[in-house]
């Protein structure tokens, strides 16, 4: 068994659901975050308390100069949010009419498209990468395109080459919500430098974490001062607003706390590689599990280490093997399910005679699963969680006669 981390001599051929002892005693997180030392931040936060000056100063000057070298871009804005420098991108580039993007996605890229006042236009993604797939978007371009916006799934860097071409070709501008994407690299640089500009994610599922907050990356040093102004309200410090902002400032705790995660980051990035490999190496005599495809040009960051499941070959469908597990005390996620397009809040902008064009990725929604992930998490749990599919997978035929309605009761769970 597996207890805390630490393995012991008792063995059960039963898995939970069939009445066996769970695999962990505790539950084991999808992810967690992995922060500096208290202690080593503990006297910087005291300065920062007494000076006064909480937000947007001098450690958010510093965090963004020290990102701005590692990610080998000219211009890091610092923003409250991953959607909030999605939003300003699109508010000062001047977009309007339709963005291309993918509706395999977290739902906040398109909420990012609608409240500036876009329309989302779905495409599909790649069966394999599951990022945006380039046939798809020259496809969908229009006379009322004016972007697109590409997503670097779970870490995967997009086809970045493919879809600048087809950008410059169509006079488009492309944007890259890159909220996975820190850390991961395309044909040797590391991501951040690409496109009109590339928006990351600084939330507490990342592995550069600022507890919250995001960064604006790009080359275009007018398009960075413009989003330095619209953080602001659209307020140059004069406190008359060239154009409407609103407050996107991040504050010096989170840039303090940023900066001391950036420290620690090639490491994370490394041990997250290494429990990915160990993943793979242990579940590829699993039938019916299969990974996404990283392209041999690209190096991803693995924010999430996501497997599909072939109802066929493994005996169980997706939603069982996720009711499995929780009884093993594994928390597991399907990210991303329900795709975007079929969401209320966006199921309008979606036409139906368009449906084939996303057969990939409703099919890849449906049979998703992520499993857990951590920069610091010991590989006893990598091994845990693999001998729970492994016992699953020899049980099948067991647990199939438990859930005979499971596929129709928990797909909008």
């Amino acid at each position: 068994m597996t207890r805390n981390g630490k393995r012991h001599t008792v063995q059960t051929n039963s898995p939970a659901v069939l009445g066996g002892r769970p695999m962990f005693d505790k539950p084991v997180a999808i992810t967690r975050p992995t922060i500096p030392s208290i202690r080593d931040l503990k006297s910087a936060y005291g300065r920062i308390l007494k000076s006064g000056i909480i937000t947007n100063a001098g450690y958010v000057r510093e965090f963004e100069q020290k990102l701005s070298q590692y990610l080998g871009v000219r211009n890091v804005v610092a923003v409250s949010s991953c959607t909030s420098g999605l939003m300003l991108m699109m508010k000062v580039l001047g977009l309007k009419g339709e963005v291309i993007v993918p509706s395999f996605t977290f739902h906040s890229t398109v909420h990012a498209i609608v409240w500036v006042g876009l329309k989302p236009v779905f495409v599909d993604c790649g069966a394999k990468t599951f990022t945006i797939n380039c046939e798809e978007v020259k496809k969908a371009i229009t006379p009322q395109t004016c972007a697109i916006l590409a997503v670097h799934i779970f870490g995967n860097p997009c086809s970045i080459k493919p879809l600048e071409q087809i950008a410059k070709k169509h006079g488009l501008k492309l944007i890259f919500d890159a909220a996975h994407g820190f850390g991961a690299e395309y044909h040797g640089a590391r991501l951040g430098r690409f496109g009109t500009a590339e928006i990351f994610s600084l939330s507490p599922t990342k592995l550069l974490t600022a507890g919250e907050g995001g960064i604006v990356a790009t080359n275009d040093d007018q398009l960075a001062q413009k989003i330095r102004i619209g953080r602001n309200y659209g307020d140059p410090g004069t406190y008359e607003c060239e154009f409407s902002g609103f407050n996107a400032r991040m504050s010096e705790f989170h840039a303090l706390l940023g900066i001391s995660s950036l420290g620690d980051l090639e490491k994370n990035v490394i041990k997250r590689r290494k429990l990915v490999a160990l993943y793979k190496s242990l579940l590829a005599d699993v039938p019916g599990i299969s990974f996404q495809k990283i392209e041999p040009d690209s190096q991803s960051s693995f924010k999430d280490f996501s497997i599909l499941v072939d109802k066929e070959k493994f005996g169980l469908d997706r939603d069982v093997l996720a009711e499995c597990l929780k009884q093993e005390n594994i928390i597991v996620k399907k990210y991303f399910y329900p795709p975007v397009h079929t969401q209320r809040a966006f199921a309008k902008y979606y036409h139906k005679k368009y449906a084939h064009s996303l057969a990939q990725t409703n099919m890849i929604a449906e049979n998703i699963l992520s499993l857990p992930l951590y920069s610091h998490m010991p590989e006893s749990c990598v091994r845990g969680i693999y001998n729970s599919i492994k016992k699953i997978y020899q049980n099948k035929t067991a647990i199939r006669s438990l859930y005979p309605n499971l596929n129709k009761e928990s797909k909008r769970q």
